[in-house]
C-alpha cells in the first residue's frame, strides 16, 4: 500500500486571541494531546464517526472496463467498516485547532462484470480535513460552523472471489468513488463535529449545586482562543445562595503559568473563591455554657475571666459558670500570594450571664481575627481546603462590668476557638467546591498551587 501525505483541518474554533475587557472567575488552558484524547474519545472511541458513516448511502457505478470492454455493474455499495489509524491535532495560534483523522474505509457490495456477478470487497484509505469555525458567541453558547471539507484518497484494493480486478477496472472505480465519496463523508463530519461541540459546551456550561447552601452555574465567559501551546476557555462562576440573590465580586486579572507537559491547566481567581467562601463558610452561632462538659478549657477560662472582674461588682457572677456565645462577624477573605494562601476571618466571641427575667449582663465581647494557613487537594472533582490557625489577634469590643484589659485571655480564647469553632470551619470547607467538568478531562493525580491572585490546578 503506496504512503499517502496527511493534511490537517481546522477544528473547533477559529479563534482570535482573548478579550481582556472583563476578567474571567476561571482561566483554562488546555494541552494539544489532552484536546486530541478529548476529540478521539468523542469522535472515535465511542463510536460515533463508525455509525454515522454506516449510514452513508453509497451511489452505484457503471461503466466500460476489462476486456473487451466488459460492462461494469457495482450497486448496494455500502461501509462494512472503518478504522481510525489515526487523530492529531496541531494548535494554530489566533486561528484555531488543526485536527486530522485518517480512515480506513472497508466497503462491500454486489458486482456484475460482463456477465459474471460476485460479490466485491473494497478498502480505501482516506484522510479528512475539515476547516471549523467557532463563532457568535451568545451567553455561553457559540456557534460551529465548517467552511470548508477536504477529501485526500490514499490507497484502494478491490477483489473479487474470482479474484482481483484489471487495472482499468480499478481505476474507474477509484475515480467514480473518489468523485461521490468527499460530499459524503463531508456531510457525516458535519454532523458529528456538531454533536460534539454540543457535548463539550455541556461540559462549560452546567449548574452545580454547593450543599444545601446554593449553586454555582459555570458558563463560557468568550469564545475560546489558541496559542502555540494551548486552547484557552475563559469562563465565568455564578454564585447564588439557594432561593435567594446572586453573590456579587469584583474580578481582577491574573495569569495562568505555562501548560508545559501538563494535560489541563485550570486557574481560579481569588475574588471567585471568595465568593464562593461567602457562601460555603456560613453557620449559626454557637451558644453553650462555660462548663467542662462543653469543652475542655472552660475551667481555666471561667478562672482567668473572675480574676479580671473588679473587686466592688457586686453583680459579677462568682459561682454560676457564664455563657459563651461564638459567632462569625463578616465574609471570609482569602488572599492568594506566591506559594502562600491564607484565609482571614472575624469571630465575635461574647461571655455573658442570663438572669431569671431573661436580661443579660455582658462580661466580655472579644473580637478575634483569626489567620489561618489554606492548603488545596482536588477530590472527585471538587477542590478541597484545609485550614490550620496561624495567628489569631484579640480585642475587647465591650464589657458590661467594667473589665479593660484582656491580654491573658489569648491562650484560653485561642484553645476555646480550636476545640468549638475550627471543627465547624472544617465542616464547611470539607464539602468542597465543586469543579466544571472541562472537556470531561478527569482530575487524576492533580497538583495544586498557589499564585498571586490565582490558585491553579495542574493535570
Amino acid at each position: 500500500m503506496k504512503m499517502f501525505k496527511i493534511f490537517g483541518a481546522l477544528f473547533f474554533c477559529g479563534l482570535l486571541t482573548p478579550s481582556q475587557e472583563v476578567p474571567p472567575d476561571l482561566s483554562c488552558a488546555v494541552s494539544p494531546g489532552a484536546l486530541r484524547n478529548v476529540l478521539a474519545g468523542a469522535m472515535l472511541q465511542n463510536g460515533l464517526l463508525q455509525q454515522h458513516l454506516q449510514s452513508l448511502v453509497l451511489p452505484n457505478i457503471m461503466g466500460e472496463g476489462g476486456l473487451l470492454n466488459a460492462p461494469i455493474s457495482i450497486t448496494g455499495l455500502h461501509l462494512v467498516k472503518a478504522q481510525f489509524p489515526d487523530l492529531s491535532v496541531i494548535l494554530l495560534p489566533g486561528i484555531g485547532v488543526q485536527m486530522t483523522i485518517v480512515a480506513k474505509l472497508d466497503l462491500k457490495g454486489n458486482s456484475l462484470v460482463g456477465l459474471l456477478s460476485e460479490i466485491i470487497d473494497i478498502v480505501l484509505d482516506v484522510s479528512i480535513t475539515a476547516n471549523i469555525k467557532c463563532t457568535n458567541y451568545e451567553l455561553g453558547t457559540v456557534q460551529v460552523i465548517i467552511e470548508d471539507c477536504l477529501c485526500i484518497f490514499g490507497a484502494i484494493k478491490m477483489k473479487l472471489l474470482s479474484g482481483l480486478l484489471s487495472l482499468s477496472i480499478n481505476d474507474l472505480v477509484y475515480n467514480q468513488l473518489t468523485g461521490a465519496l468527499p460530499r459524503l463523508l463531508c456531510s457525516v463530519i458535519n454532523i458529528v463535529v456538531n454533536l460534539v461541540s454540543i457535548q463539550l459546551l455541556g461540559t462549560l456550561n452546567a449548574v452545580i449545586p454547593l450543599g444545601t447552601a446554593g449553586t454555582i452555574q459555570y458558563q463560557l465567559a468568550r469564545l475560546p482562543f489558541t496559542s502555540g501551546s494551548f486552547l484557552g476557555l475563559d469562563l465565568d462562576g455564578t454564585v447564588q445562595q439557594m432561593g435567594g440573590s446572586i453573590i456579587p465580586h469584583d474580578s481582577s486579572f491574573a495569569v495562568l503559568p505555562p501548560v508545559l507537559d501538563k494535560l489541563l491547566v485550570l486557574g481560579l481567581h481569588q475574588s471567585f473563591l471568595n465568593e464562593v467562601l461567602s457562601l460555603l463558610i456560613q453557620r449559626p452561632s454557637q451558644r453553650f455554657p462555660c462548663t467542662p462538659e462543653a469543652f475542655s478549657g472552660a475551667k481555666q477560662l471561667k478562672e482567668a475571666v473572675m480574676t479580671l472582674l473588679p473587686a466592688g461588682c457586686s453583680s459579677c457572677p462568682r459561682t454560676d459558670p457564664p455563657s459563651i456565645k461564638i459567632a462569625l462577624s463578616g465574609s471570609p477573605l482569602l488572599l492568594l500570594e506566591a506559594n502562600k494562601a491564607s484565609l482571614k476571618l472575624c469571630v465575635m466571641i461574647q461571655l455573658f450571664v442570663q438572669h431569671l427575667d431573661e436580661s443579660v449582663r455582658n462580661l466580655l465581647l472579644l473580637k478575634a481575627e483569626l489567620g489561618l494557613s489554606v492548603r488545596g487537594s482536588i477530590t472527585d472533582r471538587r477542590l478541597l481546603l484545609t485550614a490550620s490557625l496561624s495567628s489569631i489577634v484579640l480585642s475587647l469590643e465591650s464589657s458590661d462590668v467594667g473589665i479593660s484589659n484582656i491580654s491573658s485571655l489569648k491562650p484560653h480564647c485561642k484553645n476555646l476557638l480550636v476545640e468549638k469553632f475550627l471543627p465547624l470551619l472544617d465542616g464547611c470547607l470539607r464539602l468542597g467546591i465543586p469543579l466544571p467538568n472541562v472537556l470531561g478531562i478527569q482530575l487524576i493525580d492533580a497538583d495544586v498551587r498557589i499564585l498571586a491572585g490565582m490558585l491553579v490546578i495542574l493535570v
